[in-house]
């Protein structure tokens, strides 16, 4: 089937969510990599959590929130809590991205994100990298209240650009999300970055792919 829209996640996919804790490295300490990956867990089991319980809060609070647990834990000096959440703000994008999607871009598809994330954040993630020219639609779960990987999620740009789930190249870093989208339907790819092994969660992806570059090589 024809491909019609390229949709990627935002969060360990097109932005890497350790940047924030290495860049105040120096300050938190050897233990920075281990302390970005328990909030990375605590922050996505919150949103799991919040979604199974129906109290949704937004992924800024969530962010928030699972930041204090996760400072807690490791002994970080709370003053650093600020400096932490405003790096979270401007995350950096993987080295790949930019160029990646000036070559999608010249393919006359529809790019789009759909996250989690807020869409002041997803705003100011594009904005900050310089990345605000190169997609058509920011797709947050705000719009339906509830975090992937609930079915209407997925359902957003299928609603937007009025076509089938399976005109959806679908790229993540995360199994679940990459489940949740090939089980909904998507062409889901898997980005997997850090050489892990997938999830058995009824979906296994045609493709996976070590970086966003080979997504070129593959379409």
């Amino acid at each position: 089937m024809e491909t019609k829209a390229i949709v990627f996640d935002a969060y360990g996919t097109l932005f890497n969510v350790n940047s924030a804790a290495e860049k105040c490295k120096d300050k938190i300490g050897d233990r920075w990599e281990a302390f970005a990956n328990f909030w990375r867990i605590t922050q996505l089991e919150y949103t799991w959590l919040r979604s199974l319980m129906e109290r949704h809060k937004d992924f800024w609070a969530i962010t928030e929130d699972s930041l204090d647990k996760s400072m807690k834990v490791f002994g970080i000096d709370m003053n650093m809590k600020d400096d932490l959440l405003n790096l979270y703000k401007i995350l950096s994008p993987y080295p790949e991205v930019k160029e990646v999607l000036d070559n999608l871009k010249k393919k006359n598809l529809k790019l789009s994100i759909l996250s989690n994330g807020t869409p002041t954040l997803l705003n100011n993630l594009v904005k900050s990298n310089n990345l605000n020219n190169l997609f058509d639609d920011l797709f947050s779960v705000e719009e339906v209240k509830v975090y992937k990987p609930v079915s209407k999620v997925y359902d957003l740009p299928v609603k937007r650009y009025q076509i089938k789930p399976q005109e959806i190249i679908f790229l993540s870093a995360n199994t679940w999300d990459v489940s949740g989208g090939g089980n909904y339907g998507y062409n889901a790819v898997w980005v997997n970055r850090n050489k892990s092994k997938f999830d058995n969660l009824d979906y296994q992806p045609k493709y996976e792919i070590g970086n966003l570059s080979q997504l070129l090589e593959i379409f």
